[in-house]
């Protein structure tokens, strides 16, 4: 099979199409089959070029122009990018003619997904945010099927074809959460010097780090650090300002950016993670089972962020603070409020697992099958 991915270059679009490129890996090489496999990607590249590759997927880039629903001088240059970006789609396509075509939105993907029904290939769109971009909005009027990690984004696409699947999530990330094994955990903690019994909480503001949490944990350091072990991905930008604010304790571990491994051994050991809200973060945590603090981003597109973190924690699974009225000591009350109640606790935790869908990758690839076979 021939499957061509598309989407923007971005990790909420890039680490969905690797959890599922894996699962079809698996796939074929279950069968025995590894070399009926061939995985594509087309988009405008980013992220997509550092990452893809490592995973077999061959990457070729093209233009893309951002369909802005405001002014803005960039749009001029957009004009011409689009029609370069259709007419490279339909060099591309026509040379590759994949069996099937799976798009996770973003600007970049609407050229290629358009160009795709133009040649009649099957196509599965996915939607990781609760409130869904122009892009994928646009692209579900060529899609076959598509598929919502949200309830909330159904009502945004035609109901016969939307089914709500969950988000693919790279499984290496969360399997020692759903291990949760002692003797692992505790050489996990050792690994990272963690000596104390005092429960453990992760900050989280994506890959590039967020100031404004940065800024707040720096400022509630010295009362968190009484009583709690803190593990901070402060972001690479952000690592040297932040060291040289921060306090110097064992009981403070800084990171600029965790990768995969780190990541996966790092969420075992945590008791509370503190975190942006992007739909990849909250279903990773939700798979791991983990009461959390969310703080969306304020300019989100859509504003999907607040809505995605209002729609968790309608759940009971999580707390959402706002970012414009967000002060030291809310935050840790908020803390202290889940962590010394143990009953509250569990029923985060929970909720959480409820709320999580853990077959997402392993359903969408099987759809990605059946649709290639047609």
């Amino acid at each position: 099979m021939k499957i061509l991915f598309t989407g923007a270059g971005t990790g909420g679009h890039v680490f969905p199409i690797i959890a599922v490129a894996r699962q079809l890996k698996k796939f074929y090489a279950d069968n025995s089959k590894e070399n009926e496999l061939e995985m594509i990607f087309l988009g405008a590249g980013g992220l997509s070029e550092k990452v893809l590759e490592k995973e077999g997927i061959v990457v070729k880039t093209i233009l893309a122009g951002k369909l802005r629903r405001y002014f803005s001088f960039k749009t001029f240059l957009d004009f011409i990018k689009i029609p370069l970006g259709f007419c490279k789609s339909l060099l591309y396509l026509y040379l590759w003619m994949p069996d099937v075509i799976f798009s996770k939105g973003g600007y970049d993907s609407f050229p290629v997904v358009f160009v795709g029904w133009l040649y009649r290939i099957p196509i599965l769109i996915h939607e990781s945010d609760t409130i869904p971009g122009l892009a994928n909005r646009l692209s579900s009027k060529f899609a076959k099927k598509i598929g919502v990690s949200f309830s909330f984004a159904e009502k945004y696409f035609p109901k016969k074809k939307t089914a709500l699947i969950g988000n693919p999530i790279r499984k290496k990330i969360v399997e020692k959460c759903i291990l949760d094994n002692q003797e692992e955990k505790q050489k996990i903690k050792s690994s990272y010097k963690i000596i104390s019994q005092k429960p453990v909480i992760l900050v989280l503001g994506g890959s590039q780090g967020a100031e404004k949490i940065n800024n707040l944990i720096l400022l509630t350091l010295p009362q968190l650090l009484e009583k709690y072990e803190i593990i901070h991905q402060c972001g690479n930008n952000n690592y040297k300002s932040v060291k040289a604010k921060s306090i110097q304790s064992d009981n403070y571990h800084l990171s600029p950016f965790f990768d995969e491994n780190q990541l996966s051994n790092i969420y075992s050991i945590t008791d509370l993670i503190i975190s942006r809200s992007g739909a990849g973060s909250i279903c990773e945590i939700a798979i791991c089972g983990k009461p959390s603090i969310l703080i969306p981003l304020p300019k989100s597109a859509g504003n999907h962020q607040r809505q995605n973190a209002m729609v968790y924690a309608q759940s009971g699974s999580g707390v959402v603070l706002e970012q414009f009225n967000l002060t030291p000591n809310l935050l840790l009350n908020e803390i202290n409020k889940i962590l010394n109640n143990n009953e509250l606790y569990r029923k985060m935790s929970d909720n959480a697992k409820s709320f999580s869908r853990p077959e997402a990758t392993k359903k969408i690839t099987e759809e990605l099958i059946e649709l290639g076979k047609q």
